[in-house]
Parts: structure tokens; sequence; C-alpha cells
């Protein structure tokens, strides 16, 4: 009785649309079940077989894949998925997958959309205002008890008043302005073109936002174009009392040009919670008290990652059903 009902439910199993996984999804984990219901996952780190062997094997079966933003869709792994149509990532960014490939071959993308985007202005704000307020180096000066014996901690820079600069105005930058307003700073912003609905002033080079900013934050997307878009020129025009903090991905800056700015005392701090070398981070960054650090946890709270596995899914059965993806990534 037992063997029939795994071969009913092994029977129920294949007729479930086909969603292949190169690696975990970490976002997914603790809610697996939810899509197992919907769809049968090929995952291809639990296959003995070499990659392109496993891919090859599938090669006609895998419509979909699922991924996130630590797993690399080279072109040479779309190449040995000729059927593959649609690519669903849990991130917001997109660096990860070879855009090129996918546009020649028209495979449609769809990725967290605007999920992540309050989380992210929330912790951009949080480090603005850390760096600028002292408040991690003070609760350490606490903690150390150094309070009794060296007096009152060095003063800190309010936040009302700034000029701020947004680079990458876009889902983020957006939710991150809407609170900058509130706290009644003077916005300008870059971004891939100006856009006619925003009456904040537009830059279309960063180191003229930079020249016109007290602290800078990026929220844009990696890119060729935006690679190390945060030079040393760009540091420099901040200033020796600019800030900035970075919510989008570690390459967005020249990681040696800011930890030499920061050292010698070009640039007044940094938030940070994106690294280029992932998990590394500069050691002299460690010990430098304007800085605050953080392990790329920005987007990530239970309530984005309940609206992230709604959307997932929603992409997925929209796929599947030859509906609209509901978050598709649209090229500009």
């Amino acid at each position: 009785m037992a063997n029939e009902e795994n071969q009913q439910q092994e029977a129920e199993m294949e007729k479930l649309p086909v969603v292949l996984q190169l690696r975990p999804v970490p976002a997914i984990a603790p809610v697996e079940d939810r899509f197992l219901n919907k769809f049968r996952f090929l995952k291809a780190w639990e296959s003995s077989m070499p990659m392109d062997l496993f891919l090859t094997t599938h090669s006609q079966s895998v419509r979909a894949l699922l991924c996130s933003g630590i797993t690399p869709v080279t072109a040479d792994v779309l190449r040995c998925l000729p059927s593959l149509q649609c690519i669903v990532t849990a991130s917001a960014g997109l660096n990860h997958i070879d855009l090129t490939e996918c546009r020649s071959r028209g495979i449609a993308i769809a990725n967290a959309g605007g999920c992540f985007s309050e989380n992210s202005a929330d912790y951009a704000i949080g480090l603005l205002l850390d760096v600028l307020r002292r408040i991690s180096a003070a609760d350490r000066y606490v903690r150390q008890g150094l309070w009794p014996t060296k007096g009152d901690y060095p003063l800190g820079s309010r936040l009302g008043g700034k000029r701020v600069g947004i680079v990458g105005l876009g889902h983020i930058g957006s939710e991150i302005a809407k609170r900058l307003v509130a706290f009644g700073c003077r916005i300008s912003y870059n971004s891939r073109k100006k856009k006619s609905s925003v009456a904040f002033p537009f830059y279309s080079h960063v180191r003229d936002l930079a020249a016109n900013s007290d602290a800078l934050i990026l929220c844009c997307a990696l890119t060729n174009e935006t690679h190390h878009i945060i030079n040393r020129d760009v540091l420099l025009a901040l200033g020796e009392q600019g800030v900035i903090i970075n919510v989008g991905r570690g390459a967005l800056i020249d990681e040696k040009e800011l930890v030499q700015c920061l050292m010698q005392g070009e640039i007044g701090g940094a938030g940070l919670d994106v690294f280029e070398n992932e998990p590394d981070v500069p050691k002299e960054l460690l010990v430098l008290d304007n800085v605050v650090l953080s392990p790329h946890t920005a987007v990530l709270t239970p309530e984005a990652l309940m609206s992230l596995h709604d959307l997932l899914m929603a992409n997925l059965e929209a796929f599947f059903s030859n509906k609209p993806l509901v978050s598709e990534v649209k090229d500009e």
C-alpha cells in the first residue's frame, strides 16, 4: 500500500512544472514546501554529474530557472539550456546574470522588484545617522568604560539640513529620498537619465553630484558602467567632511581608494553594507571610528522575505500560465 502511495506521489510530482536551481536559494529555504507543492525543482548541486553534463542532460525540460544574487548565470550556463525562457531571481540586482546573452535569446527576467526597497532605504538612513552622530563609536566608548575616565564623547553632526546626493533614483533611491525629505535635507541625484517627474536637481556626472553634497548614498545597480563609479576623484570632490553610504553593491566603489581616503582623512566617514570581496573586509576599516560596517543585511527582514516568497511564487506561476511576469525587468 505504501509503495502504491509513493508511486502515486512520484507520478504527481512528474506532472509539476520543472524549475532549475543551480545553487540553493537561501531566501526560500524556510518555506520551500510552499514551492514544492507547485513546482518540481531540479537541484544541480545535489547531482554527482559535472555541471555542464547535468545541464545538458536536462536541457530540453528546463524552461524556468530560479536563482539568487550569489548564483552566476553565465553565457556558458545559458548555452547549455536551449529551452530556457525565464529566469526568476530573488535579488533586486542583476549583475550575476549575463543580460546580453539573455536579450539575444529572448529570455525573460523577473527580479525582487520593490520587495527590499523600504528595508534598504531604512538601513541607508540608519547608516547615515550612525556615521554622522557617531552612534556605534559612542556605544563602544561606553562599553569600554572610557566615559568615566575620558569624559564626554566628541560631538557628531546632525542630519537635518544636509545636502544629500543619491546615486540611483529607482525604487530604493526614491524611498530614501522620501525619508530624507522628512529630515529636511536638500536632495539631488544622479541616474542613467534625468527623471521628468522628479523635482530634485539632477547631475549627469557623479563627481559634480559629490562636489555639491555633504553625503552620498549609493543604491544603483552594478553594471559595467557603474563599476567603480565612485573613484578617487569623486571621493576628493566629496571632501574632508563628506560621508559616503553604500547599500548597493561593493564594486560601485573603488575600495582601495576609499580606504586610502579614509585613512588620510580626505573624506569624513563611511557607512558600508556591501564590499568588493565579500565576506572579506579591508582590515584598515575595522579600526576606524568614522566607519560603520554591516554584513550585507540592509535588505533582510522577515517582512521583506515573506513578500519575496509571494513574488517569486507569483512570477513562476505567471510564467507557467503564459501570463505576464509580475516583476519583469524591462530594457530601458
